[in-house]
C-alpha cells in the first residue's frame, strides 16, 4: 500500500508539473501575441510622428514632444530593427514598407567611423533585414559597415576604441562595445575577412581581463594607454560612480559574452556570462519584479528610477543563456526572463494604445548623471523587449 501511495504521489506530481508548464506556455503565447499586436499599432502611430530624415529615440510626456535624432546617433538602427521584428511576427506590409524606408535613411552610416556604434546602427537594422529577406544588398552594407568598424581597432590594446580621445578620456573602451562584436563575427562567418573575427575575439578577451571586478560586475569605461597597452583608470560615464554597477552596463556585458559564446564556443565566454547572470539575479537590490534600478547601487533605493531597457536587454540575454545550459540552471534563467517579460507587459511599464509617442515601454533611464533621458521611453528598450519575446516564442514554446 505504501509503494502504491508513493507511486500515485509521483504520478500526481508529474501531472501537476506538466499542467503548470502547459499553463505557463499558454500564458506566454498569449502575452507574445498581445505585445506584437500592440507593437504593430504603436509603431504605425510612431510612423506618423517620425521626421523623414531622422530616427525615433524617445518621448517627453510632460511637453508632449516626440524626440528623434540624426542618423549618426548611436541608436538609429533600433527603429528599423524593431520594425523588422514586428513585420516578422505580423506580416504587416505597412510596417515592412516603413522598415525599408528607414533603412534607406541610415544607409550612409555604412562608412561612418566616428565611434564604435556601427553594430547597433547597422547590424540591428540591416542584420534583421537580411535575416528576414535575404536581400544581398543588405548583406553588402553589413560587410561595408564591418570594414568601417574595424578602423577603430587598436592593436596596442587589442580592443576597439569606443569614443575619440577627449578631455575626460584618452582611449576609452566601454562595456557597451561588446555588443558591436556580433557584426564582426557574423561578417567573417558569412565569408568576410578573418581579421574581423580576430578583432572581436581580442576585444572580448581584453574586456574580460580589464572590465570586471571580483564579483563579476563591470566597470563602464576603461581608459587605455595606447603606447603601453596599459590601463590609465577604470571609471564610469552613465553609472552612479566609478565603483558602482550601472544596470544597463551589466546587461551589455551579459548579452555580449553569451553572444560571443554562440559564435566561438569558447567556454571562458559562457562561464563569464554565467557569472554575470548570477551577479544580476542574486543582487540584493534587484527588485521583486526583476526590472533593475538604473544602477544597482543607486542612491535612494527603493525610490530610485528604474531602467526598463536594462530589464528587456537582460531578459533577452538570459533566454539565450538558457540555450547553452541545462537542468535547474537553465530553468532559473528562463523563469527569471519570464518574470521580466511579464513585468514589462504590465500596466506599470507598458504603454496604452496611442500613448507614449508610439513607444511600447515606459520607465527607461539613459544617462542619469548627465540628467539625460530619465524615466522615459527609449527605442532600444522596445527593440530588446521584442527580441526577447521572439526568442521565447522560437525557443521555449
Amino acid at each position: 500500500m505504501k509503494k502504491i501511495t508513493l507511486f500515485l504521489a509521483a504520478v500526481c506530481a508529474v501531472y501537476c508539473l506538466q499542467a503548470q508548464t502547459t499553463a505557463t506556455k499558454e500564458k506566454m503565447r498569449q502575452l507574445i501575441t498581445e505585445n506584437y499586436a500592440l507593437a504593430d499599432s504603436q509603431y504605425r502611430y510612431m510612423m506618423t510622428l517620425t521626421p523623414a530624415d531622422k530616427m525615433p529615440q524617445s518621448y517627453d510626456e510632460k511637453s508632449n514632444k516626440f524626440i528623434a535624432y540624426n542618423i549618426q546617433w548611436w541608436c538609429t538602427g533600433f527603429y528599423p530593427g524593431t520594425l523588422w521584428y514586428i513585420f516578422e511576427q505580423t506580416r504587416d506590409e505597412v510596417i515592412k514598407k516603413e522598415a525599408e524606408r528607414a533603412l534607406r535613411v541610415i544607409e550612409p552610416n555604412q562608412t561612418f567611423t566616428g565611434n564604435h556604434d556601427l553594430g547597433f546602427m547597422m547590424y540591428c537594422s540591416f542584420g534583421n533585414a537580411y535575416r528576414i529577406t535575404k536581400n544581398e544588398k543588405y548583406r553588402d552594407i553589413i560587410f561595408r559597415s564591418s570594414q568601417s568598424l574595424a578602423t577603430r581597432y587598436r592593436p596596442s590594446i587589442k580592443a576597439i576604441q569606443s569614443w575619440d580621445s577627449s578631455m575626460r578620456f584618452k582611449c576609452p573602451v566601454i562595456i557597451d562595445n561588446m555588443m558591436n562584436l556580433e557584426m564582426l563575427c557574423w561578417t567573417t562567418q558569412q565569408g568576410g575577412k578573418k581579421t574581423y573575427w580576430d578583432m572581436a575575439v581580442n576585444h572580448a578577451n581584453t574586456t574580460l581581463k580589464n572590465h570586471f571586478r571580483s564579483d563579476y560586475s563591470s566597470f563602464h569605461v576603461i581608459d587605455y594607454n595606447l603606447q603601453t597597452g596599459g590601463v590609465y583608470r577604470k571609471a564610469t560615464w552613465q553609472g552612479g560612480s566609478d565603483c558602482s554597477p550601472w544596470a544597463r552596463g551589466q546587461g551589455w556585458g551579459l548579452y555580449g559574452y553569451v553572444m560571443m559564446y554562440r559564435f566561438t564556443k569558447d567556454k571562458a565566454y559562457l562561464n563569464q556570462a554565467r557569472h554575470i547572470a548570477q551577479f544580476i539575479l542574486h543582487h540584493p537590490n534587484l527588485p521583486a519584479d526583476k526590472i533593475p534600478y538604473w544602477d544597482f547601487n543607486a542612491p535612494l533605493i527603493p525610490l530610485a528610477k528604474r531602467d526598463a531597457s536594462a530589464g528587456s536587454l537582460i531578459a533577452s540575454a538570459l533566454l539565450e543563456l538558457g540555450q547553452y545550459t541545462s537542468g535547474e540552471e537553465r530553468t532559473a534563467y528562463i523563469s527569471n526572463a519570464e518574470v521580466m517579460l511579464n513585468s514589462l507587459s504590465s500596466e506599470t511599464y507598458r504603454a496604452k494604445p496611442g500613448e507614449n509617442g508610439g513607444f511600447l515601454l515606459k520607465h527607461s533611464t539613459g544617462a542619469l548623471p548627465q540628467n539625460s533621458e530619465i524615466d522615459v521611453p527609449l527605442i532600444y528598450a522596445d527593440y530588446y523587449f521584442l527580441e526577447a519575446l521572439k526568442r521565447y516564442k522560437d525557443w521555449y514554446l
